[in-house]
Protein backbone atom coordinates (compact mmCIF):
# COMPACT_ATOMS: atom_id res chain seq x y z
CA UNK A 1 0.00 0.00 0.00
CA UNK A 2 2.85 2.35 0.77
CA UNK A 3 4.84 1.56 -2.43
CA UNK A 4 1.66 2.18 -4.13
CA UNK A 5 1.31 5.96 -2.51
CA UNK A 6 4.67 6.57 -3.14
CA UNK A 7 4.48 5.58 -6.43
CA UNK A 8 0.61 7.90 -7.25
CA UNK A 9 2.77 10.71 -5.58
CA UNK A 10 5.70 10.33 -7.78
CA UNK A 11 3.29 11.01 -11.17
CA UNK A 12 1.96 13.81 -10.03
CA UNK A 13 5.43 15.43 -9.63
CA UNK A 14 5.76 15.88 -13.16
CA UNK A 15 6.77 19.19 -14.49
CA UNK A 16 4.28 20.75 -16.98
CA UNK A 17 6.12 21.42 -20.89
CA UNK A 18 5.77 25.01 -20.69
CA UNK A 19 6.15 25.59 -24.38
CA UNK A 20 2.90 23.19 -24.53
CA UNK A 21 0.83 24.66 -27.37
CA UNK A 22 -2.12 22.29 -27.42
CA UNK A 23 -1.15 20.04 -30.11
CA UNK A 24 -1.87 16.86 -27.91
CA UNK A 25 -5.17 17.81 -27.30
CA UNK A 26 -5.83 18.00 -31.52
CA UNK A 27 -6.76 15.61 -34.38
CA UNK A 28 -7.19 12.11 -34.27
CA UNK A 29 -5.86 9.10 -35.80
CA UNK A 30 -8.56 9.06 -38.73
CA UNK A 31 -6.56 11.77 -39.66
CA UNK A 32 -3.65 9.34 -40.77
CA UNK A 33 -5.74 6.99 -42.33
CA UNK A 34 -4.91 7.86 -45.54
CA UNK A 35 -2.05 10.04 -46.41
CA UNK A 36 -1.43 11.35 -50.42
CA UNK A 37 1.67 11.09 -52.41
CA UNK A 38 4.19 7.94 -53.75
CA UNK A 39 5.72 6.63 -50.04
CA UNK A 40 3.23 4.16 -47.93
CA UNK A 41 5.18 5.04 -45.34
CA UNK A 42 4.67 8.37 -45.06
CA UNK A 43 1.19 7.92 -43.22
CA UNK A 44 2.88 5.76 -40.57
CA UNK A 45 5.56 8.54 -40.02
CA UNK A 46 2.69 11.69 -39.34
CA UNK A 47 0.67 9.30 -36.98
CA UNK A 48 3.47 8.23 -34.96
CA UNK A 49 4.78 11.89 -34.88
CA UNK A 50 1.25 12.89 -33.72
CA UNK A 51 1.34 10.30 -30.93
CA UNK A 52 4.24 10.77 -29.93
CA UNK A 53 3.20 14.22 -29.21
CA UNK A 54 1.04 13.06 -26.74
CA UNK A 55 2.75 10.47 -25.51
CA UNK A 56 4.90 13.32 -24.47
CA UNK A 57 2.37 14.96 -22.42
CA UNK A 58 1.26 11.73 -21.06
CA UNK A 59 -2.09 11.99 -23.06
CA UNK A 60 -1.90 8.86 -25.13
CA UNK A 61 -3.54 6.03 -23.10
CA UNK A 62 -2.90 3.44 -25.48
CA UNK A 63 -0.31 0.57 -26.06
CA UNK A 64 0.11 -0.12 -22.11
CA UNK A 65 2.06 -3.18 -20.59
CA UNK A 66 0.90 -4.84 -17.93
CA UNK A 67 3.42 -5.47 -15.27
CA UNK A 68 1.37 -8.51 -13.80
CA UNK A 69 -1.53 -10.73 -13.53
CA UNK A 70 -5.25 -8.85 -14.84
CA UNK A 71 -6.42 -8.33 -10.93
CA UNK A 72 -8.95 -6.00 -9.22
CA UNK A 73 -5.71 -4.14 -8.93
CA UNK A 74 -2.42 -4.04 -11.43
CA UNK A 75 0.96 -1.89 -12.80
CA UNK A 76 0.85 -0.76 -16.17
CA UNK A 77 3.54 0.68 -17.83
CA UNK A 78 2.81 3.77 -20.39
CA UNK A 79 4.44 4.41 -23.85
CA UNK A 80 6.53 7.13 -22.12
CA UNK A 81 7.69 4.19 -19.37
CA UNK A 82 5.38 6.07 -16.74
CA UNK A 83 3.96 3.26 -14.44
CA UNK A 84 1.10 3.93 -13.09
CA UNK A 85 -0.30 1.54 -10.17
CA UNK A 86 -4.08 1.13 -8.98
CA UNK A 87 -7.64 -0.07 -9.78
CA UNK A 88 -7.66 -2.03 -12.55
CA UNK A 89 -10.79 -1.63 -14.49
CA UNK A 90 -9.03 -1.95 -18.21
CA UNK A 91 -8.39 -5.93 -18.35
CA UNK A 92 -10.73 -8.25 -19.84
CA UNK A 93 -11.28 -10.49 -17.39
CA UNK A 94 -14.78 -10.87 -16.64
CA UNK A 95 -15.53 -13.53 -14.05
CA UNK A 96 -11.63 -13.41 -12.91
CA UNK A 97 -10.34 -16.66 -13.92
CA UNK A 98 -6.81 -15.97 -15.12
CA UNK A 99 -5.65 -17.67 -11.81
CA UNK A 100 -7.73 -19.94 -11.18
CA UNK A 101 -6.43 -22.85 -9.78
CA UNK A 102 -8.39 -25.33 -11.96
CA UNK A 103 -7.60 -23.24 -14.92
CA UNK A 104 -3.44 -22.98 -14.05
CA UNK A 105 -3.89 -26.71 -13.13
CA UNK A 106 -5.55 -27.49 -16.61
CA UNK A 107 -2.66 -25.43 -18.71
CA UNK A 108 -0.46 -27.57 -17.02
CA UNK A 109 -1.83 -31.00 -17.95
CA UNK A 110 -1.65 -29.93 -21.56
CA UNK A 111 1.17 -28.77 -21.61
CA UNK A 112 2.84 -32.30 -20.22
CA UNK A 113 0.46 -34.20 -22.90
CA UNK A 114 0.56 -32.37 -25.83
CA UNK A 115 3.04 -29.32 -25.76
CA UNK A 116 2.35 -26.12 -26.28
CA UNK A 117 1.67 -25.92 -29.99
CA UNK A 118 -1.00 -27.05 -31.83
CA UNK A 119 1.33 -27.09 -35.19
CA UNK A 120 -1.57 -26.97 -38.11
CA UNK A 121 -5.36 -25.73 -38.83
CA UNK A 122 -7.95 -27.76 -38.46
CA UNK A 123 -8.40 -28.07 -41.94
CA UNK A 124 -5.11 -29.90 -41.68
CA UNK A 125 -4.23 -31.75 -38.73
CA UNK A 126 -3.97 -29.18 -35.95
CA UNK A 127 -6.94 -30.30 -33.79
CA UNK A 128 -6.39 -31.85 -30.75
CA UNK A 129 -8.86 -34.19 -29.30
CA UNK A 130 -9.82 -31.47 -26.08
CA UNK A 131 -10.25 -29.36 -29.17
CA UNK A 132 -13.43 -31.90 -30.02
CA UNK A 133 -14.94 -31.82 -26.76
CA UNK A 134 -14.45 -28.14 -26.60
CA UNK A 135 -16.69 -27.94 -29.19
CA UNK A 136 -19.33 -30.34 -27.97
CA UNK A 137 -19.70 -28.81 -24.13
CA UNK A 138 -19.46 -24.88 -26.15
CA UNK A 139 -22.56 -26.44 -28.12
CA UNK A 140 -24.11 -27.57 -25.08
CA UNK A 141 -24.74 -24.43 -23.17
CA UNK A 142 -25.57 -22.56 -26.48
CA UNK A 143 -27.91 -25.45 -27.48
CA UNK A 144 -26.06 -24.62 -30.92
CA UNK A 145 -24.67 -28.24 -31.69
CA UNK A 146 -22.31 -27.23 -34.45
CA UNK A 147 -19.04 -25.42 -33.11
CA UNK A 148 -16.19 -24.20 -35.05
CA UNK A 149 -13.18 -22.77 -33.13
CA UNK A 150 -11.26 -20.12 -34.36
CA UNK A 151 -7.19 -18.97 -33.31
CA UNK A 152 -9.37 -15.52 -32.13
CA UNK A 153 -12.54 -13.79 -31.96
CA UNK A 154 -11.87 -11.14 -34.71
CA UNK A 155 -11.18 -13.91 -36.60
CA UNK A 156 -14.26 -15.81 -35.79
CA UNK A 157 -16.25 -12.61 -36.70
CA UNK A 158 -14.30 -11.87 -40.08
CA UNK A 159 -14.22 -15.56 -41.22
CA UNK A 160 -18.05 -16.02 -40.64
CA UNK A 161 -18.86 -13.57 -42.82
CA UNK A 162 -16.51 -13.86 -45.46
CA UNK A 163 -16.59 -17.76 -45.35
CA UNK A 164 -20.27 -17.47 -46.14
CA UNK A 165 -21.33 -14.42 -48.17
CA UNK A 166 -20.29 -13.60 -51.73
CA UNK A 167 -20.12 -10.42 -53.88
CA UNK A 168 -23.97 -11.14 -55.04
CA UNK A 169 -25.23 -11.67 -51.37
CA UNK A 170 -25.94 -8.82 -49.51
CA UNK A 171 -25.23 -8.30 -45.27
CA UNK A 172 -27.94 -5.48 -43.06
CA UNK A 173 -25.45 -4.99 -40.30
CA UNK A 174 -26.05 -2.49 -37.52
CA UNK A 175 -23.96 0.33 -37.47
CA UNK A 176 -21.87 0.39 -34.37
CA UNK A 177 -21.17 -3.70 -34.57
CA UNK A 178 -17.47 -4.95 -34.27
CA UNK A 179 -15.22 -3.81 -36.27
CA UNK A 180 -14.21 -7.33 -37.23
CA UNK A 181 -18.04 -7.86 -38.09
CA UNK A 182 -17.54 -4.09 -40.51
CA UNK A 183 -14.42 -5.61 -41.68
CA UNK A 184 -15.93 -9.36 -43.16
CA UNK A 185 -18.95 -7.31 -44.32
CA UNK A 186 -16.41 -5.02 -46.87
CA UNK A 187 -14.48 -7.74 -47.81
CA UNK A 188 -17.17 -10.03 -48.63
CA UNK A 189 -19.69 -7.84 -50.53
CA UNK A 190 -20.18 -4.18 -51.85
CA UNK A 191 -24.00 -5.02 -50.75
CA UNK A 192 -23.97 -3.43 -47.24
CA UNK A 193 -26.63 -2.05 -46.00
CA UNK A 194 -26.23 -0.24 -42.38
CA UNK A 195 -29.21 0.39 -40.02
CA UNK A 196 -29.44 2.93 -37.19
CA UNK A 197 -28.12 1.30 -33.88
CA UNK A 198 -30.95 -1.15 -32.23
CA UNK A 199 -33.70 -0.03 -34.94
CA UNK A 200 -35.18 -3.21 -35.51
CA UNK A 201 -37.84 -0.92 -38.01
CA UNK A 202 -34.86 0.01 -40.01
CA UNK A 203 -34.17 -3.36 -40.42
CA UNK A 204 -37.11 -4.55 -41.32
CA UNK A 205 -37.25 -2.11 -44.09
CA UNK A 206 -33.92 -2.58 -45.36
CA UNK A 207 -35.21 -6.43 -45.83
CA UNK A 208 -37.83 -5.78 -47.78
CA UNK A 209 -36.29 -3.46 -49.68
CA UNK A 210 -33.58 -5.98 -50.89
CA UNK A 211 -35.81 -8.65 -50.89
CA UNK A 212 -37.96 -7.02 -53.23
CA UNK A 213 -34.58 -5.60 -55.70
CA UNK A 214 -33.36 -8.42 -54.93
CA UNK A 215 -34.97 -12.37 -54.72
CA UNK A 216 -32.08 -14.97 -56.01
CA UNK A 217 -29.02 -13.99 -53.44
CA UNK A 218 -28.92 -14.40 -49.87
CA UNK A 219 -28.98 -12.22 -46.95
CA UNK A 220 -26.86 -12.13 -43.57
CA UNK A 221 -28.13 -9.83 -40.92
CA UNK A 222 -25.57 -9.06 -38.14
CA UNK A 223 -25.48 -7.89 -34.51
CA UNK A 224 -24.21 -8.14 -31.11
CA UNK A 225 -25.89 -9.45 -27.87
CA UNK A 226 -24.16 -6.72 -26.39
CA UNK A 227 -22.19 -3.55 -27.71
CA UNK A 228 -19.11 -2.94 -26.34
CA UNK A 229 -18.99 0.62 -26.71
CA UNK A 230 -22.39 1.30 -25.23
CA UNK A 231 -23.65 -1.61 -22.86
CA UNK A 232 -26.93 -2.08 -24.47
CA UNK A 233 -28.55 -4.67 -26.81
CA UNK A 234 -31.23 -5.68 -29.41
CA UNK A 235 -34.27 -7.67 -29.63
CA UNK A 236 -32.61 -10.55 -30.87
CA UNK A 237 -36.31 -12.61 -31.27
CA UNK A 238 -37.50 -9.97 -33.51
CA UNK A 239 -34.03 -9.58 -35.84
CA UNK A 240 -34.47 -13.29 -35.85
CA UNK A 241 -38.06 -13.72 -37.10
CA UNK A 242 -37.80 -10.71 -39.88
CA UNK A 243 -34.64 -12.67 -40.94
CA UNK A 244 -36.78 -16.20 -41.41
CA UNK A 245 -39.84 -14.22 -42.72
CA UNK A 246 -37.42 -12.61 -45.73
CA UNK A 247 -35.00 -16.03 -46.23
CA UNK A 248 -31.96 -14.14 -44.37
CA UNK A 249 -29.53 -15.92 -41.57
CA UNK A 250 -29.22 -13.81 -38.86
CA UNK A 251 -25.88 -13.89 -36.79
CA UNK A 252 -25.30 -12.62 -33.25
CA UNK A 253 -21.78 -11.72 -32.19
CA UNK A 254 -22.26 -12.92 -28.08
CA UNK A 255 -18.28 -11.76 -27.15
CA UNK A 256 -19.39 -9.77 -24.33
CA UNK A 257 -22.07 -11.73 -22.65
CA UNK A 258 -21.62 -15.35 -22.80
CA UNK A 259 -20.68 -16.94 -20.13
CA UNK A 260 -20.33 -13.80 -17.70
CA UNK A 261 -24.86 -12.97 -18.30
CA UNK A 262 -27.54 -14.79 -17.49
CA UNK A 263 -29.01 -18.07 -16.23
CA UNK A 264 -25.95 -20.84 -16.52
CA UNK A 265 -24.36 -18.40 -18.03
CA UNK A 266 -26.25 -18.12 -21.48
CA UNK A 267 -25.85 -14.56 -22.04
CA UNK A 268 -28.20 -12.00 -23.79
CA UNK A 269 -29.33 -15.15 -25.72
CA UNK A 270 -30.71 -16.93 -22.48
CA UNK A 271 -31.55 -13.55 -20.68
CA UNK A 272 -33.95 -13.16 -24.22
CA UNK A 273 -34.96 -16.65 -24.03
CA UNK A 274 -33.45 -17.62 -27.27
CA UNK A 275 -30.97 -20.18 -26.91
CA UNK A 276 -30.69 -22.46 -29.10
CA UNK A 277 -33.15 -20.37 -31.48
CA UNK A 278 -30.76 -18.38 -33.42
CA UNK A 279 -29.01 -19.64 -36.95
CA UNK A 280 -25.54 -18.37 -36.46
CA UNK A 281 -23.64 -17.53 -33.17
CA UNK A 282 -19.82 -16.52 -33.20
CA UNK A 283 -18.00 -14.98 -29.74
CA UNK A 284 -14.99 -14.58 -28.49
CA UNK A 285 -13.18 -16.31 -25.23
CA UNK A 286 -10.57 -13.52 -24.52
CA UNK A 287 -13.45 -11.82 -22.48
CA UNK A 288 -14.83 -14.77 -19.77
CA UNK A 289 -12.87 -17.27 -20.47
CA UNK A 290 -9.33 -16.38 -19.77
CA UNK A 291 -7.81 -17.29 -23.83
CA UNK A 292 -7.76 -15.72 -27.10
CA UNK A 293 -10.30 -17.65 -29.52
CA UNK A 294 -13.27 -17.66 -30.86
CA UNK A 295 -16.22 -19.51 -32.80
CA UNK A 296 -18.95 -19.88 -34.67
CA UNK A 297 -21.94 -21.88 -34.15
CA UNK A 298 -24.87 -23.47 -35.65
CA UNK A 299 -27.77 -26.02 -36.24
CA UNK A 300 -25.98 -27.19 -39.66
CA UNK A 301 -22.89 -29.46 -39.55
CA UNK A 302 -22.86 -28.42 -43.59
CA UNK A 303 -22.22 -25.11 -42.27
CA UNK A 304 -19.47 -26.11 -39.52
CA UNK A 305 -17.84 -27.86 -42.74
CA UNK A 306 -17.98 -25.22 -45.34
CA UNK A 307 -16.24 -22.45 -42.91
CA UNK A 308 -13.41 -24.57 -41.93
CA UNK A 309 -12.67 -24.51 -45.61
CA UNK A 310 -13.75 -21.65 -46.62
CA UNK A 311 -13.47 -18.98 -43.90
CA UNK A 312 -9.77 -18.22 -44.38
CA UNK A 313 -8.34 -17.41 -40.79
CA UNK A 314 -9.61 -20.74 -39.71
CA UNK A 315 -8.32 -22.60 -42.90
CA UNK A 316 -4.99 -20.78 -43.07
CA UNK A 317 -4.06 -20.04 -39.26
CA UNK A 318 -2.97 -22.48 -37.12
CA UNK A 319 -5.66 -23.83 -34.70
CA UNK A 320 -5.90 -22.77 -30.70
CA UNK A 321 -3.22 -24.07 -29.01
CA UNK A 322 -3.69 -27.36 -26.58
CA UNK A 323 -2.78 -24.79 -23.84
CA UNK A 324 -5.69 -22.69 -24.75
CA UNK A 325 -8.41 -25.00 -25.41
CA UNK A 326 -7.50 -26.78 -21.93
CA UNK A 327 -8.27 -23.12 -20.15
CA UNK A 328 -10.89 -22.13 -22.38
CA UNK A 329 -12.63 -26.07 -21.23
CA UNK A 330 -11.81 -25.16 -17.29
CA UNK A 331 -13.67 -22.02 -18.02
CA UNK A 332 -16.57 -23.07 -19.35
CA UNK A 333 -16.88 -25.66 -16.63
CA UNK A 334 -16.52 -23.31 -14.10
CA UNK A 335 -19.27 -21.08 -16.11
CA UNK A 336 -21.79 -23.74 -15.89
CA UNK A 337 -21.32 -24.36 -12.48
CA UNK A 338 -22.50 -23.41 -8.88
CA UNK A 339 -19.54 -21.38 -9.11
CA UNK A 340 -19.61 -19.84 -11.81
CA UNK A 341 -22.84 -18.40 -11.14
CA UNK A 342 -21.57 -17.29 -7.48
CA UNK A 343 -19.30 -15.56 -9.65
CA UNK A 344 -21.75 -13.98 -12.22
CA UNK A 345 -23.70 -12.76 -9.16
CA UNK A 346 -20.32 -10.92 -7.41
CA UNK A 347 -19.41 -9.65 -10.80
CA UNK A 348 -23.41 -7.96 -10.42
CA UNK A 349 -22.66 -6.74 -7.50
CA UNK A 350 -19.81 -5.10 -8.62
CA UNK A 351 -21.53 -3.75 -12.26
CA UNK A 352 -24.43 -2.25 -10.29
CA UNK A 353 -22.05 -0.41 -7.14
CA UNK A 354 -20.19 1.03 -10.11
CA UNK A 355 -23.26 2.46 -12.24
CA UNK A 356 -25.11 3.15 -9.20
CA UNK A 357 -21.77 5.30 -7.53
CA UNK A 358 -20.86 7.08 -10.69
CA UNK A 359 -24.79 8.33 -11.26
CA UNK A 360 -24.82 9.67 -7.40
CA UNK A 361 -21.37 11.29 -8.83
CA UNK A 362 -23.24 12.86 -11.75
CA UNK A 363 -21.32 11.21 -14.23
CA UNK A 364 -23.23 9.77 -17.13
CA UNK A 365 -23.17 6.62 -17.76
CA UNK A 366 -24.61 4.37 -21.22
CA UNK A 367 -26.71 1.57 -21.33
CA UNK A 368 -27.67 -1.20 -19.17
CA UNK A 369 -25.68 -3.38 -16.66
CA UNK A 370 -23.37 -5.46 -18.19
CA UNK A 371 -19.00 -5.89 -17.46
CA UNK A 372 -18.63 -3.04 -19.86
CA UNK A 373 -19.63 0.46 -18.39
CA UNK A 374 -19.69 3.23 -20.59
CA UNK A 375 -18.80 6.18 -18.62
CA UNK A 376 -19.33 9.76 -21.06
CA UNK A 377 -16.30 12.10 -20.74
CA UNK A 378 -17.52 14.24 -24.12
CA UNK A 379 -15.31 16.16 -25.88
CA UNK A 380 -12.05 14.16 -26.74
CA UNK A 381 -9.60 17.04 -25.62
CA UNK A 382 -11.01 16.92 -21.94
CA UNK A 383 -11.23 13.27 -21.79
CA UNK A 384 -7.82 12.37 -22.91
CA UNK A 385 -6.23 15.07 -20.10
CA UNK A 386 -9.18 13.45 -17.46
CA UNK A 387 -7.76 9.79 -18.93
CA UNK A 388 -4.56 11.15 -17.80
CA UNK A 389 -5.83 12.37 -14.21
CA UNK A 390 -7.01 9.06 -13.25
CA UNK A 391 -4.52 7.18 -14.34
CA UNK A 392 -1.93 9.08 -11.69
CA UNK A 393 -5.05 8.97 -9.35
CA UNK A 394 -4.85 5.61 -9.14
CA UNK A 395 -7.73 4.31 -11.41
CA UNK A 396 -6.62 2.53 -15.02
CA UNK A 397 -9.33 2.50 -17.62
CA UNK A 398 -9.27 2.51 -21.03
CA UNK A 399 -10.38 5.58 -23.34
CA UNK A 400 -12.38 5.40 -26.34
CA UNK A 401 -12.01 8.70 -28.83
CA UNK A 402 -13.26 9.53 -32.40
CA UNK A 403 -13.03 7.76 -34.34
CA UNK A 404 -14.00 4.69 -32.44
CA UNK A 405 -17.01 6.79 -31.36
CA UNK A 406 -18.45 9.85 -32.64
CA UNK A 407 -15.88 13.02 -32.48
CA UNK A 408 -16.44 14.95 -29.30
CA UNK A 409 -18.35 11.46 -27.37
CA UNK A 410 -14.94 10.17 -26.16
CA UNK A 411 -15.89 7.87 -22.88
CA UNK A 412 -14.58 5.37 -20.20
CA UNK A 413 -15.26 1.55 -21.21
CA UNK A 414 -14.79 0.89 -18.05
CA UNK A 415 -14.65 -3.39 -17.69
CA UNK A 416 -15.77 -4.64 -14.26
CA UNK A 417 -14.41 -8.27 -12.63
CA UNK A 418 -16.08 -10.36 -10.33
CA UNK A 419 -13.49 -10.35 -8.03
CA UNK A 420 -14.01 -5.83 -7.85
CA UNK A 421 -16.45 -5.14 -4.80
CA UNK A 422 -18.51 -2.68 -4.21
CA UNK A 423 -16.24 -0.66 -2.31
CA UNK A 424 -13.27 -0.72 -5.15
CA UNK A 425 -16.25 0.33 -7.44
CA UNK A 426 -17.16 3.65 -5.02
CA UNK A 427 -13.51 4.41 -4.78
CA UNK A 428 -13.32 4.17 -8.98
CA UNK A 429 -16.56 6.49 -9.14
CA UNK A 430 -14.64 9.34 -6.68
CA UNK A 431 -11.51 9.27 -8.81
CA UNK A 432 -13.75 9.38 -12.43
CA UNK A 433 -15.58 12.43 -10.80
CA UNK A 434 -12.71 14.21 -9.32
CA UNK A 435 -10.62 14.16 -12.26
CA UNK A 436 -13.13 14.94 -14.74
CA UNK A 437 -13.31 17.92 -12.97
CA UNK A 438 -9.89 18.64 -12.66
CA UNK A 439 -9.89 18.04 -16.25
CA UNK A 440 -12.50 20.10 -17.32
CA UNK A 441 -10.87 23.20 -15.30
CA UNK A 442 -7.28 23.08 -17.40
CA UNK A 443 -8.82 22.71 -20.75
CA UNK A 444 -10.13 26.02 -22.30
CA UNK A 445 -13.93 25.67 -22.76
CA UNK A 446 -14.06 27.78 -25.77
CA UNK A 447 -10.99 26.08 -27.66
CA UNK A 448 -10.74 23.01 -25.50
CA UNK A 449 -6.88 23.62 -25.50
CA UNK A 450 -4.69 22.73 -22.56
CA UNK A 451 -4.27 25.82 -19.86
CA UNK A 452 -1.46 23.80 -17.82
CA UNK A 453 -1.56 22.83 -14.75
CA UNK A 454 -1.25 24.61 -11.94
CA UNK A 455 1.38 24.28 -8.76
CA UNK A 456 -2.14 23.75 -6.65
CA UNK A 457 -3.86 21.43 -8.71
CA UNK A 458 -0.75 19.43 -8.85
CA UNK A 459 -0.85 19.59 -5.08
CA UNK A 460 -4.50 18.74 -5.01
CA UNK A 461 -4.14 15.56 -7.45
CA UNK A 462 -1.39 14.30 -5.25
CA UNK A 463 -3.27 14.66 -2.18
CA UNK A 464 -6.60 13.35 -3.83
CA UNK A 465 -4.26 10.58 -5.55
CA UNK A 466 -3.12 9.41 -1.70
CA UNK A 467 -6.94 9.85 -0.49
CA UNK A 468 -8.55 7.49 -3.28
CA UNK A 469 -5.59 4.91 -2.80
CA UNK A 470 -5.87 5.21 1.03
CA UNK A 471 -9.84 4.61 0.67
CA UNK A 472 -9.48 1.77 -1.27
CA UNK A 473 -7.89 -0.15 1.08
CA UNK A 474 -10.37 1.01 4.06
CA UNK A 475 -12.86 -0.16 1.91
CA UNK A 476 -12.54 -3.55 1.88
CA UNK A 477 -9.39 -3.87 -0.89
CA UNK A 478 -6.90 -4.08 1.36
CA UNK A 479 -4.39 -6.96 0.98
CA UNK A 480 -5.90 -7.33 -2.83
CA UNK A 481 -3.41 -3.73 -3.54
CA UNK A 482 -0.42 -5.52 -2.15
CA UNK A 483 1.90 -7.45 -4.99
CA UNK A 484 1.06 -11.08 -3.23
CA UNK A 485 -2.84 -10.52 -3.59
CA UNK A 486 -5.10 -13.96 -4.44
CA UNK A 487 -7.89 -13.13 -6.45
Amino acid sequence: MDELMERAVDTTAREEDSSNDGAELRGSSFDYLTQPGIDLAAKAQAFHAWAQTRVSHGVFPYAKRLGGRPGATAELTLLDGQRHAGLNFSSQEYLSLARHPKVCAAAQAAMERYGVHSAGSTALAGNVEEAVALEAELGELLRTPEVLLFPTGWAAGFGAIKGLVREADHIVIDQLAHNCLHEGARAATPNIHLHRHLDIDHVERLLKRVRQRDPHNGILVVTEGCFSMDADSPDIRRLQALAREHGALLMVDVAHDLGCLGLGGGGQLALQGMLGQVDLVMGSFSKTFASNGGFVASHDRAIKEYLRFYAAPNTFSNALSPVQVAIIRACLAIVRSSEGQDRRERLMRAILGLRGALTEQGVTVLGHPSPIVPVMLGHDAVARVASREMSEAGLLANLVEYPAVSLNSARLRMQVMADHTPALAQTAARIVADSLQRARHVVSPSSKEYLGRSPEGTAMLAASSREHIASAGRLGSGPALGPNAQQ
